[in-house]
């Protein structure tokens, strides 16, 4: 085996902790090393490309599952485009997805902030010890009870 190292460098080089690195081998996205006459685990370049693809496709948002049909797909000597593909227009659809869910989020957040405002410069006039958010947030948990 070319430049064997063992875990601990395994883990600089890539910036994984050695924890994650037996994980991935657990979950089978890293093939069982080879072993020193003392028993450690001898990496190579390979498996250092292969955890660095993992992190990268980690980055992109892949599941671990989703990851691991990555790597047969990269490893096949077929044309995995199309199924890189379909995976990428799947992924988008979630994402996009999240984007809308974040964009409401985003709304009602300012529209209690908004509220939170007007509220307290009206209290300072009024000297009243309310929140119109904290009433909305109670009236939402109220009628979630009333329906289960």
């Amino acid at each position: 085996m070319q430049h064997a190292i063992q875990i601990g460098r395994l883990a600089k080089q890539t910036g994984l902790s050695i924890d994650a690195i037996r994980f991935y081998e657990r979950k089978g996205l890293l093939e069982k090393p080879a072993r020193s006459e003392g028993g450690f685990r001898l990496f190579s370049s390979r498996d250092i490309a292969n955890l660095k693809f993992v992190r990268k496709a980690q980055e992109l948002g892949f599941s671990l599952g989703e990851i691991h049909a990555l790597i047969v797909l990269r490893d096949q000597d077929t044309q995995p485009c199309q199924h890189v593909q379909d995976m990428l227009e799947q992924k988008l659809t979630v994402i996009r997805q999240k984007i809308e869910e974040l964009k409401t989020l985003e709304g009602e957040l300012t529209a209690g902030l908004r509220k939170c405002r007007r509220e307290i410069s009206k209290a300072r006039a009024s000297h009243e010890n309310s929140c119109p958010v904290l009433e909305q947030i109670g009236r939402a948990d109220l009628t979630e009870r009333k329906q289960k």
